[in-house]
């Protein structure tokens, strides 16, 4: 053996490592996956997720608390927040004040949100005013085919969930671009600067009301939809509606080794994570799976994971276990390790200006950590500790977890965050750890079938011990 092969290394490519039947487990894992991906909002994603939890024996938080009666190893708990996130918990052997084993993810991803009143009428054509969710490059959402979903609350506090355009017999909405023959003005502006947020009005029709002279297709609109869900224009007020890219999950490549779809971030990360904790049975330690939102505007808000749901949460299960002291949450949280499953960027030879690629994390090669995020000489990030680094990547290689580590671009090029530090605040040992993707927070996002399986056994055993 030579002086290079005992002394260096490289991260192999996880379609080389895995075995015939192993790589067929991979293909046959993002089957399911790409269904999943079908849930286009973080409210059908958590719903979801509660459906699939019942059917494996998970419990409302709610009913266990309602009993009074002790925690028992092996119980399986949800908490549903206001139809937005989900955590679920898998009791241990140990009590929780020892600690935790959480693997945190999210539900949400960019899109567009409707305006509070987004209908009106230019020029023979109807049109919906929105506000981007989370960071989007606004020139992307132009031209493409565009899906509706959300609830509205009526007057009368009936709840209408709204969905149009997942259905093939639906019609789809886009938004308009200019044509190049009058883009002289348009092609001397900045990239960035080419589309303003409020030029992002979605087109929704163009055939009048008959017998109205003012607003007569806007009328229509409303006539439509008051037609199909009974709601009125003052409803827009009290709704969440969101503008989605079209189209269900797809294969990419001739090999179909990679999945082509809307929201890989993080709904990636969070399947993963899903199936790896419905996988665990009786841990030493208790398994959390977090599913939140609001992450793509700073987990600010009462879904978010700023907010004190799972703290909340957890001080009602380890009253459950006999203590009602604020340290024993704050003992829990300290002895608690994380993985923040969120997603990481890929190496994109495309664009290899924006990447050092000796570091950087790459299509096929599994599940990627990242010792740090931030930006900018790590402004805001969570910093795990060789310590907890040695030891996630020793559970991995006991796994067979094909994984490799990297960071977000170059040093000076950018950067981003996940939920990482939240938890590390509160005492946690953690560490980003996820899949990675090419064209993140793009409408249509690229992910390889090897990784989207090596996160999931990563998060499996993790969770598992």
């Amino acid at each position: 053996m030579t002086n290079k092969n005992k002394l260096a290394h490289s991260f192999k490519s996880a379609w080389q490592v895995m075995d015939k039947k192993e790589t067929q487990k991979a293909m046959n894992f993002c089957e399911d996956y790409k269904t999943f991906l079908n849930n286009k909002t973080e409210r059908t994603c958590a719903a979801d997720i509660v459906k699939r939890a019942q059917k494996r024996g998970f419990v409302s938080i709610e009913s266990v608390i309602n009993t009074g009666k002790p925690l028992k190893e092996g119980q399986k708990i949800f908490a549903l927040n206001r139809e937005k996130s989900v955590i679920l918990f898998v009791i241990g052997e140990k009590k929780l004040e020892q600690g935790m084993h959480i693997v945190g993810s999210h539900i949400d991803a960019p899109r567009l949100d409707l305006k509070p009143f987004p209908l009106y009428e230019d020029s023979e054509m109807a049109f919906l005013k929105t506000h981007y969710y989370g960071g989007i490059k606004k020139y992307q959402w132009t031209t493409i085919p565009l899906e509706m979903h959300g609830v509205v609350f009526t007057e009368d506090d009936k709840k209408v969930d709204i969905n149009i355009g997942a259905s093939d017999d639906d019609p789809i909405f886009t938004i308009s671009d200019l044509l190049p023959h009058l883009g002289k003005d348009l092609n001397q502006k900045k990239l960035g600067e080419a589309i303003t947020g409020e030029a992002l009005n979605v087109i929704i029709g163009s055939i009048p009301l008959k017998d109205e002279d003012k607003d007569a297709i806007k009328l229509n609109m409303l006539n439509i939809l008051h037609q199909k869900y009974d709601i009125k224009e003052i409803d827009f007020t009290t709704s969440e509606i969101e503008i989605v890219p079209a189209g269900k999950a797809r294969d990419l490549g001739l090999d179909r080794s990679m999945v082509h779809s809307y929201g890989q971030d993080d709904r990636v990360c969070s399947y993963a994570g899903l199936q790896a904790i419905f996988d665990i049975d009786s841990p030493k330690k208790t398994a959390v799976g977090m599913f939140m939102d609001k992450e793509e505007v700073g987990s600010q808000g009462n879904t978010g994971s700023q907010s004190a749901y799972f703290e909340h949460c957890l001080a009602e299960l380890i009253a459950l276990q006999g203590n009602i002291s604020i340290l024993s949450v704050r003992r829990a949280l300290a002895k608690t390790q994380v993985l923040s499953a969120d997603v990481g960027a890929a190496y994109d030879p495309n664009y290899a200006s924006a990447y050092e690629k000796q570091n950087s994390a790459h299509l096929g090669k599994g599940i990627l950590l990242a010792k740090y995020t931030g930006a900018r000489g790590k402004g805001g990030c969570n910093d795990a500790n060789a310590e907890f680094v040695s030891e996630v990547t020793r559970i991995f290689n006991n796994a067979q977890v094909t994984w490799q580590i990297g960071e977000l671009g170059k040093v000076d090029q950018g950067g981003g965050g996940t939920i990482a530090y939240i938890l590390a605040n509160a005492g946690a040992d953690v560490i980003d750890c996820g899949t990675p993707v090419i064209s993140m927070h793009a409408p249509y996002e690229v992910t390889s079938k090897a990784d989207v399986y090596m996160s999931y056994k990563a998060y499996n055993a993790f969770l598992d011990r």
